[in-house]
C-alpha cells in the first residue's frame, strides 16, 4: 500500500509537472493542442456542426493573431516613448551645455571690457598727469620726459593688442578643443 501511494505520489509529481511544461508552452503549442481536442469532438459531431466549428475556430485564431499583433504594436509604442524621452533628455542636456558656454563667453567678453575700460581710465590718467606736467614746465627736459611717457603708452597699447589677440588665439583653441 505504502509503495502504491509512493508511485501514486510520483505519478502526481510527474502530471504536476506535465501540467507546468504545458501551462509554459508558447501560443502555438496550445493552438495545436486545441485542434487536437476539436478532432476529438469532431467524431461527434454532424458535419455542419464541424463546420460551424472549423469556422469558429478559425475566427479564433484570427482574434488570437489580431490580439498577438496589437500586444506587439503597444510594446513598439512604448519602446518608441522610450526612445524619444532619451532624445529629449539627451537635447536638453546639449542645450544646457551650450547655455552655460554661451555664459562662460559672455563673462569673458565682460572681463574683457572692464580690462579695456580701466586701461582706458589708466591711460587717461597718464595723459592727465602729463598735461600737468607739460603745464607746470615747457623745459626741453620736460618735453622729452612727455615723447617717452607717450612711446610707454605706445609700447603699453601694442602689447595690450598682442595680449587681446593672443586671449583671442586661446579661446579659439579652447572652442576647437569643445568641439572634438
Amino acid at each position: 500500500e505504502r509503495e502504491r501511494a509512493r508511485e501514486r505520489e510520483k505519478t502526481r509529481e510527474r502530471e504536476s509537472t506535465r501540467e507546468s511544461t504545458r501551462e509554459s508552452e508558447s501560443a502555438q503549442e496550445r493552438e495545436h493542442e486545441r485542434e487536437r481536442k476539436h478532432e476529438r469532438e469532431r467524431k461527434h459531431e454532424s458535419t455542419r456542426e464541424r463546420s460551424t466549428r472549423l469556422s469558429e475556430r478559425t475566427r479564433e485564431r484570427g482574434r488570437e493573431r489580431t490580439r498577438e499583433r496589437e500586444k506587439e504594436n503597444m510594446r513598439e509604442r512604448a519602446r518608441e516613448r522610450e526612445r524619444a524621452r532619451e532624445r529629449k533628455k539627451t537635447r536638453e542636456r546639449e542645450r544646457a551645455r551650450a547655455r552655460e558656454r554661451e555664459r562662460e563667453h559672455e563673462r569673458e567678453r565682460a572681463r574683457e571690457r572692464e580690462s579695456t575700460r580701466e586701461r582706458a581710465r589708466e591711460g587717461e590718467n597718464m595723459r592727465e598727469s602729463t598735461r600737468e606736467s607739460t603745464r607746470e614746465s615747457e623745459s626741453a627736459r620736460e618735453r622729452e620726459s612727455t615723447r617717452e611717457i607717450e612711446n610707454m603708452r605706445e609700447r603699453e597699447k601694442k602689447r595690450a593688442r598682442v595680449r587681446v589677440h593672443e586671449r583671442e588665439r586661446a579661446r579659439e583653441r579652447a572652442r576647437e578643443r569643445e568641439k572634438t
